[in-house]
């Protein structure tokens, strides 16, 4: 593993921000765009996400980190949740979901090996 300096280098921070721009593209067209609670809610835990892997990270203490990563993580479950109900809606395709939903994933993998990591250290 190389050395992480900055949140940037953070992998699951770098797949969270392209899930985000992901969601802004669906949200944006179709009825999806008139449903502004659920376009609001998704859009906020998407953004969550990358948001508090970069906060707890600029904490610079373990413990601290590990709270903001569960929390990251508890927005990656939102976001899937939130897609369950977009595509129940048929805002997005099941393509749109499979896609994002396997992002977020691997993020949430990403994010609790990290946690099991800083857990260790």
């Amino acid at each position: 593993m190389s050395k992480i300096e900055k949140f940037e280098d953070i992998q699951a921070w770098q797949k969270a921000r392209n899930v985000v721009n992901s969601i802004y593209e669906i949200t944006k067209t179709g009825s999806f765009l008139k449903d502004y609670s659920l376009k609001d809610q998704i859009l906020r835990a998407a953004i969550s996400i990358p948001s508090n892997v970069a906060e707890g990270f600029s904490r610079h203490s373990n413990k601290e980190f590990t709270q903001f990563l569960f929390i990251a993580k508890s927005s990656a479950a939102e976001v899937q949740t939130q897609l369950y109900l977009a595509m129940d809606q048929k805002y997005i395709t099941q393509s749109q979901f499979d896609n994002i939903y396997g992002e977020i994933e691997i993020i949430s993998k990403q994010i609790s090996k990290f946690i099991t990591y800083l857990r260790t250290k």
